[in-house]
């Protein structure tokens, strides 16, 4: 197969109407199975002694610096005349072109696109996929150009953005470079659904083959579009495009400013528990559109692409939209109560198994997010702002219903926030603490500080039961045997991944890394471990031979206890008529529960 060859043109739209070329980008797919082009950009009259172009350091809706640059290679700059020029390396993403006199400015430079699980850029036979942030070099000077993209592509392939068409087929328009990086094209041979719903468009593309029913996709994000109104006043789009890359391996989502790349194993689709993953995904994706797109905290606005966006309220950005894309589809009827119930246990449950929801705040945990890495520090020491972030809304939704009387609950947050802090204004912490005290009539800063700037600590009995929830382990739940401890996802590892803090095993001197070899003298396989476990009592003291730094060592550990089990919750059979309406205040479904607090069949 011949190479594809795929040219990128960008052109600035006067006020006037006339289009002129702006800046021409072009990328020849030289060796597309090697995930290799040639990238050229042609900048307008420059009339300065330099000109800085620059490649993003990280991408939208990831905050953390990527390597981005070290896909390129082959950097050269030419004048209008194909004069070579001078140029000089000042940064990890950035570049200085030296001028003797005024020229436009041609940068070439080759590309290296395989961060497919990234969602940033790739590049193969099948298709491409182009996150300007790791593709399009800009200049500080040109970023609020009005750009167009014309793409060369084989007859076979279609191309998308959600970036308005151009006049051309493959071709896009947008009104600057801030638009452009944040409306990603997806381009090559694809499934492909249109459809309507509330007055804007939507596009649904699949590319790789999967197990996937794409009209049944189609028919709940209709119906989760139709429960934006729940929070906000109108949308933010009039079109809008759902990119999904059915693949063998990368998993993950990222939101855009008109559309969003949802990525997940080729066979997660059919089975409910894997298309619950995907639809969710899609609904915070949706969400997102709003929340952080339409309106974002202060410290995002504008993106800096060369440094750290710093902020303390990343916790909103994205808890809150986690908090949020479950009740919009139980809203709209794609989940079920039950399901919906299910998907809050599980959060409960893993944030009281999280030691380090005692250390550090959520508004910490957002200054870190660029810096956070994941592992045993991290479960130890640390908090995450998705799933901290959920439970942070939680509890600020059940205060602010409670204090207003039912009368406006988190929702409405996020209202004030699209209404009164658009982007390019951006919202601070006393801006949310100004809506709260209006909505509620209370000041909310000792809320804050115990809850956002200090580690919080739920009651979540206490929480849930406004809503007339009990937490519960099932009927056949016992107390069982705990040590603290969980061997490496690898396969047949008797490695410790994670050693949680304060635990038997932590207490025993045992640490992440060690190799477990026997329990009272008698060899432990990971197959049996966590039932090795279980064969004793808590309270047991039990001796544990391991590897620790490549020596043996035996230390004694006392088991303590956990339940059996998963929390679940259900809902009171003696609830009052007020916890009632707090529920549907809270969700907007009436009382799903029977009077025994069993949900109904259907649910």
């Amino acid at each position: 197969m011949k190479p594809n060859r795929l040219s990128i043109l960008v052109l600035s739209a006067l006020f006037s109407g006339n289009v002129f070329a702006d800046v021409n980008y072009q990328i020849e797919l030289s060796q597309p199975e090697q995930h290799l082009a040639q990238v050229s950009v042609t900048f307008p009259h420059v009339n300065a002694s330099d000109l800085t172009v620059n490649l993003p350091v990280w991408r939208t809706g990831k905050y953390q610096v990527l390597p981005l640059s070290d896909g390129v290679r082959l950097f050269s700059a030419k004048d209008s005349q194909g004069q070579v020029l001078p140029w000089k390396r000042s940064a990890s993403g950035e570049w200085q072109v030296l001028l003797s006199k005024p020229t436009s400015v041609t940068v070439s430079y080759q590309l290296y696109a395989n961060e497919l699980g990234q969602r940033v850029r790739h590049i193969d036979a099948s298709h491409a996929y182009l996150d300007a942030s790791g593709v399009f070099m800009y200049s500080p000077q040109f970023r609020t150009e009005p750009v167009s993209v014309q793409l060369k592509v084989p007859e076979n392939w279609q191309s998308y953005s959600g970036m308005s068409s151009g006049n051309t087929a493959h071709s896009f328009v947008a009104p600057n470079y801030d638009v452009l990086i944040d409306s990603p094209i997806e381009t090559g041979i694809s499934t492909h659904k249109s459809f309507s719903a509330n007055g804007k468009e939507y596009e649904l593309i699949f590319w790789g083959e999967g197990n996937y029913d794409a009209d049944k996709v189609v028919k709940d994000l209709t119906a989760l579009s139709d429960q934006a109104k729940a929070i906000w006043d109108d949308y933010p789009f009039d079109r809008y495009i759902y990119m999904v890359h059915a693949t063998s391996g990368a998993s993950g989502a990222t939101e855009h400013l008109n559309s969003t790349v949802i990525q997940l194993p080729r066979f997660s689709f059919r089975e409910r528990k894997d298309y619950l993953r995907f639809i969710s995904t899609a609904s915070h994706e949706f969400i997102h559109t709003w929340n952080v797109k339409a309106y974002r905290p202060a410290g995002l606005v504008p993106y800096d692409y060369q440094h750290e966006n710093m902020t303390e309220l990343l916790w909103v950005a994205e808890g809150s939209t986690s908090y949020f894309e479950d009740q919009l589809l139980l809203r709209a009827g794609v989940i079920t109560p039950k399901e919906f119930l299910e998907d809050l246990a599980k959060r409960v449950e893993k944030n009281q198994l999280n030691p380090g929801r005692e250390i550090q705040s959520v508004a910490e945990a957002s200054l870190g997010e660029w810096s956070s890495t994941g592992g045993d520090y991290a479960i130890n020491h640390s908090v995450n702002i998705y799933s901290e972030g959920f439970l942070t809304s939680l509890a600020l939704d059940f205060s602010l219903l409670q204090d207003s009387e039912l009368k406006h609950s988190y929702r409405d947050v996020h209202r004030r926030l699209y209404q009164d802090h658009r982007v390019p204004k951006g919202y601070s912490v006393d801006d949310v603490l100004h809506i709260l005290k209006d909505l509620s009539g209370k000041d909310y800063a000792l809320w804050w500080q115990a809850n956002v700037n200090s580690p919080m600590s739920l009651d979540f009995p206490a929480l849930l039961s406004q809503a007339g929830l009990v937490i519960s382990y099932g009927k056949d739940s016992k107390a069982e045997a705990f040590a603290g401890m969980k061997l490496s996802s690898t396969h047949g590892s008797i490695v410790l991944d994670q050693v949680l803090r304060n635990g038997p095993a932590w207490q025993a001197g045992i640490v992440a890394g060690d190799e477990v070899l026997a329990i009272n003298g008698l060899k432990v396989t990971a197959a049996g471990f966590d039932k090795r476990i279980k064969d004793f009592k808590a309270g047991d003291s039990v001796e544990v031979t391991l590897f620790s730094n490549d020596k043996i060592k035996q230390v004694r550990m006392t088991l303590s206890e956990q339940q059996s089990g998963k929390l679940v919750l259900k809902g009171d059979a003696k609830a009052t008529k007020q916890q009632k309406a707090f529920f549907k205040a809270w969700l907007g479904i009436d009382w799903p529960f029977d009077n025994k607090g069993e949900l109904a069949t259907k649910s």
